[in-house]
């Protein structure tokens, strides 16, 4: 073999290897917020600028426990609320705080804080290293393909989650926002438990959807665990 062959090989083989680094699961980065929440808003727009980096599937899940204070949340659904409270045990919380920030249900942050945000997706896509760690998702032509892979132990839950991508302006008229108009983005309109994955390879068949929403669909640990494996529309 030549030297130049050699090098024209070498070359093509780095290309190949870069090419597989950037081809990376996705890493979902969950925002529990209230329009209720004074300190919410620093979070949001935290949200708004990891929403379109590759490989990122950011969720904007409003909450329901700060509606005493006089404003109910437009988008706030006991779903929500009730998922993140899931998840305080697992992550060593006693209870739900906002703005919190979840990335692959393995680790949390205040959601104000950017630079603890993007380190836990730094994090996540390192330690990914643009390999799938749980089953292979596919949707389209109105189903969900998962593909065969180990489960945890009684196996993992599958989630159907319905958001409008793209940020929304809201006007807040009472509580601690009074005044303010608040971006939110990929809000998150639906959450619905579809079954569960034992490690077999199947097929689902996703319900029909309306309202110019997108949809996710989460393969997760049960219990507020980890997200295993992801995949969206």
């Amino acid at each position: 073999m030549t030297g130049l062959m050699k090098s024209l090989l070498a070359g093509a083989m780095l290309a190949a290897m870069m090419g597989a680094a950037t081809a990376q699961p996705l890493t979902v980065v969950e925002l529990f917020t209230s329009q209720g929440c004074s300190s919410c808003p620093p979070a949001n727009a935290n949200l708004i600028k990891v929403k379109d980096q590759p490989g990122v599937l950011a969720l904007s899940f409003n909450v329901t426990y700060w509606d005493y204070l006089g404003w109910k949340d437009t988008f706030g659904r006991k779903e929500f609320t009730d998922r993140q409270v899931t998840y305080e045990p697992p992550l060593g919380h006693d209870g739900p705080f906002t703005p919190q920030v979840v990335v692959n249900g393995r680790a949390d942050t205040v959601g104000a804080r950017p630079g603890e945000i993007q380190g836990l997706i730094a994090q996540s896509q390192i330690a990914k290293g643009g390999v799938t760690q749980g089953p292979e998702l596919s949707l389209g032509n109105g189903k969900l393909s998962i593909g065969a892979g180990k489960a945890p132990g009684g196996g993992a839950d599958i989630w159907l989650v319905r958001y409008a991508r793209g940020v929304v302006e809201v006007p807040v008229a009472r509580g601690e926002n009074t005044g303010r108009t608040l971006p939110h983005a990929n809000v998150v309109h639906a959450l619905e438990k579809l079954g569960s994955w034992n490690g077999q390879a199947t097929t689902l068949p996703l319900p029909a959807t309306g309202g110019g929403l997108s949809t996710a669909v989460l393969v997760q640990t049960p219990g507020g665990g980890p997200i295993l494996a992801a995949a969206t529309n």
